[in-house]
Formats: structure tokens, sequence, C-alpha cells
């Protein structure tokens, strides 16, 4: 009867040692979720998401709404559409992002590929050589939920962003932030223990 109350004890301060990590989590993701990108960056870099065949899920939808937006309030600023072709993907994330600005009016000409990346870190990683050596000031676009991860990475990688976040579609929600809180989990992981 002990060994089970004992137990129970030992379970139950995990179970709530969790729901503080994960409450910790929201409350830096929440805080990210709301910056104001400044006007006339040098570049956007659009972080890719899932393209189903040809079409951009709704996640990556709502990241190319938002940096076409952008890129028609600001003449000057180019943008780097980041990401490979995944499983299930006809084309890659990059394509995808491309075909859809053009078709919001964006001129091709502003527009740069990454169509190798597989994640978040490459992302930023070879995107950071397709940026102008003039560039100074530069805005990474991707969803409420994953601003705070992209751009640590960013940071952890040398790269000084701000951040431009698109709305995080409802239909998406519960999977994109249960997924995050252990993306984030990973990259503390390995930029704290294991080391990239």
């Amino acid at each position: 009867m002990r060994k089970n109350i004992k137990l129970v004890r030992i379970i139950s301060f995990f179970v709530v040692l969790g729901l503080i990590y994960v409450a910790m989590l929201q409350i830096k993701i929440s805080e990210y979720s709301h910056l104001k990108a400044p006007k006339n960056a040098d570049f956007l870099i659009i972080l890719g998401a899932r393209v189903k065949g040809e079409e951009p899920s709704p996640v990556l939808t709502s990241r190319i709404d938002i940096a076409a937006r952008y890129l028609k309030e600001n003449k000057n600023s180019i943008v780097i559409a980041s990401g490979g072709k995944g499983p299930g993907e006809t084309i890659s994330e990059a394509e995808a992002i491309k075909r859809e600005l053009v078709m919001q009016g964006i001129k091709e000409s502003r527009i740069l590929l990454e169509d190798r990346s597989t994640d978040t870190y490459e992302n930023i990683k070879f995107s950071k050589r397709l940026i102008p050596p003039s560039a100074k000031q530069g805005i990474v676009v991707t969803n409420t939920f994953h601003l705070y991860r992209a751009l640590s990475i960013s940071d952890y990688q040398g790269l000084s962003v701000k951040g431009l976040p698109a709305v995080t579609p409802w239909s998406a929600v519960l999977k994109s932030y249960s997924r995050e809180y252990l993306a984030i989990t990973k990259f503390y992981l390995e930029k704290y223990i294991i080391g990239f």
C-alpha cells in the first residue's frame, strides 16, 4: 500500500513538472507571436511547411499570404523561399512558395529559392548563403507557434533577424503546438547538451 502511494506521488510530481514546463514553453511562444516586423527589410525568409502534391497546406498558405502583403508594401525587399521536397510533395516547398507569391503579384526577380532544406535548422543555414552581402535587416516569416524556435535557431547560427508572425490556422493548432513543444525540447537538448 505504501509503495503504491509513493509511486502515485512520484508520477504526480513528474506530471506537474511536465505541465509547468509546457506552460513555460507556451509563454515563450506567446511572447514571440505578437512581434511587429520592421518596414523596408532587405530580405525575408519564408520558412517552408507541408505541401500536398503541389498545393501548400493551410499553415504554409498563411505564411505566404502575410509575406506577400509585406512584399507589396515594401517594394525593395527580396524574399528567400525556403524548403526542400518531402514525402508526398510533388514539388519543393520553396517552389510552392514561389508559385503562390507570383500568383499574388510578386515579381519572380525578387524571389530566391532555397530548395534543399529538410528542417528549420537547415532552412536558416542554407538560406543564409543566399542573403546578399549588402543586406543588413532581415525578417523570418513563419507561424505564431513556430516563431520562437525559428528566431532562436537563427540567433544560434549568428543570423540577426526579426520575425513576421503568420496566424496559425485553427485546424492546425492542436497538432502544430503539440509538435512544437517536442521540437523546442529537441532544440534545447541539441544546443545545451549534445551540441549541433
